[in-house]
């Protein structure tokens, strides 16, 4: 009975190991800087581009016009936040080690995004 404890105490701590050296390795896999293009079929809405860095799947920018906020999970999917003064918007989407796409919607205005590692 002893020896079943302690080779299942064992077998818990090296997953629980794993698991942890995974999540960060997985994050780094879109760590860095990013070119994304914004656009709308309205074209009173415009289009923009927007560079933003991620660390450790957390999503910033250091443009003072244009803040992004948000994350990336493991797999690659992205939930961003853009404001800029009063304008606010919301993206979804996916990457890949080194592009994306998806969608974002504003309070009147609506689109797609496109996005490359820099």
């Amino acid at each position: 009975m002893g020896q079943i404890r302690k080779t299942t105490l064992v077998t818990r701590v090296l997953l629980l190991l794993g698991m942890s050296i995974a999540t960060p390795a997985a994050a780094a896999t879109f760590d860095g800087a990013w070119n994304v293009q914004i656009a709308s079929p309205n074209s009173a809405c415009g289009g923009a581009t927007v560079s933003i860095g991620i660390n450790n799947g957390q999503v910033a920018s250091n443009n003072p016009l244009m803040r992004a906020s948000g994350r990336v999970a493991n797999a690659g999917n992205i939930s961003v936040t853009l404001t800029s003064g009063m304008k606010r918007a919301v993206g979804s989407g996916r990457l890949t080690a080194t592009s994306g796409s998806g969608t974002w919607r504003g309070a009147m205005c609506s689109g797609t995004w496109t996005a490359q590692r820099m």
